[in-house]
């Protein structure tokens, strides 16, 4: 991240990078270092290693572990090893959004793969019952569908 960044004005890269993790983690169901990681990562010109994420958001190693941990199954940060490196670095994919649509339609996929296995084991529940294992199949087949269609038409948009 660039230290002219950091000067109070608009540009302010700590005031984004607490927004981050204030708002982006929030939304994201994640703790708010995990934002803050991602703000960091996303204004970075380069790769970062573990150490500089600790340094620049003075985190503990256990912390950024967790936290890049999340960020890369979020599908919106890679982790790989640079050239002639023994240790991994963390960046901002530069399709994170396609990532993080694509983490989500997993999620979702998952989810819709448990109500179809409900629904075939409730056969024998009440009525009531029944209807809400049929409501959530219904819920998660619609979702993965629409969030099919989101990922082909932001990806067709780019």
């Amino acid at each position: 991240m660039s230290s002219a960044a950091s000067d109070g004005g608009p540009g302010d890269g700590n005031a984004l990078i607490d927004d981050f993790g204030l708002h982006i983690g929030r939304a994201m169901g994640w703790p708010p270092m995990a934002g803050r990681a991602a703000g960091v990562l996303m204004l970075s010109e380069t790769p970062m290693a573990m150490a500089d994420l600790q340094s620049a958001l003075d985190a503990s190693k256990g912390s950024m572990s967790e936290m890049t941990r999340l960020l890369v199954e979020s599908g919106t940060v890679r982790r790989f090893k640079q050239p002639g490196s023994r240790h991994y670095v963390y960046e901002w994919r530069d399709d994170a959004w396609v990532g993080c649509l694509q983490h989500q339609m997993e999620a979702t996929t998952e989810l819709l793969a448990l109500a179809e296995r409900a629904q075939a084991r409730g056969t024998g529940l009440p009525v009531r019952q029944r209807e809400r294992l049929r409501d959530m199949h219904e819920y998660y087949t619609f979702m993965v569908r629409s969030l099919e269609a989101l990922l082909g038409q932001y990806k067709s948009s780019r």
